[in-house]
């Protein structure tokens, strides 16, 4: 027996063989490693897709939604690629985009109803009324001010001695929405609209007041936007002049049922 082994001992100790046994074994290791590493790439995994185009502010259901099989690299590779319908049934397309049929689902193009900027109109509380301001795009800044924006209202307006009169009327008031001159909001795709009147609610009493001024001759509103900081901790909305409440209402007769 001992006889039988000694050729393999021989084999065994010799240091070349030991290297040649070595080498091979590492290539056997990282195939399998390599191997290991492409299925693990390569193995399909199932994630919804849209079945049909969902266009913007459009409310998902089951119905429009598939699954395909792709790639778990993808999947791996993408912190906001949605994988799981739970996550999308019962959400709306951003008001900015719209989803391509066949397309898959990602986390910035899906809002809730509360995210959505129109969902303020269903919650107006009671006692409020809608207001629109006729603007362009030079009284907008450039179409800078943005719907959860809040802003100030301006006054102008002449004396009757034809003496300018300038002044913050109302102050700390949410803009609602921003809609161009066919009713589209403007914001709501990425292809850039003219602005033509900023939708705010307020109180019927000041409704009234900014009513009055809007369509008296010679007084012009202005909307003037603040910066972040005025927009993330708001004030109460109001009169920010009584001079100027003083000057509208001068010019306007008080009917006995609101007063």
């Amino acid at each position: 027996m001992g006889n039988i082994l000694t050729p393999f001992k021989k084999f065994l100790g010799n240091k070349n063989t030991v290297t040649i046994l070595g080498v091979l074994l590492g290539v056997v290791v990282l195939y399998i490693g390599y191997d290991w590493r492409v299925k693990q790439s390569t193995n399909p995994v199932s994630v919804p897709y849209a079945k049909v185009e969902i266009t913007s502010r459009t409310l998902i259901d089951e119905t429009m939604i598939g699954y395909t099989e792709v790639p778990s690299s993808l999947v791996s590779n993408s912190n906001n690629l949605v994988r799981n319908s739970n996550d999308i049934i019962g959400k709306y397309v951003s008001y900015a985009t719209t989803i391509p049929k066949n397309s898959l689902f990602y986390e910035e193009v899906l809002m809730t109803k509360a995210e959505m900027p129109d969902s303020s109109f269903a919650d107006i509380p009671d006692g409020y009324t809608i207001f629109s301001l006729a603007v362009d795009n030079h009284m907008t800044y450039g179409n800078s001010i943005f719907p959860d924006n809040s802003i100030d209202l301006y006054l102008t307006a002449q004396s009757e001695d034809r003496l300018l009169i300038y002044g913050k009327l109302i102050e700390s008031i949410r803009v609602l929405a921003v809609k161009d001159a066919n009713g589209n909001h403007v914001f709501e795709t990425t292809e850039a609209k003219e602005p033509a009147e900023l939708l705010f609610a307020v109180p019927e009493d000041l409704f009234l007041l900014l009513k009055k001024a809007d369509n008296l001759s010679g007084i012009e509103i202005e909307p003037i936007p603040r910066n972040k900081s005025y927009s993330a901790n708001p004030g109460e909305t109001q009169v920010s002049s009584d001079e100027l409440k003083a000057f509208i209402l001068n010019q306007t007769v008080i009917l006995q049922d609101q007063e």
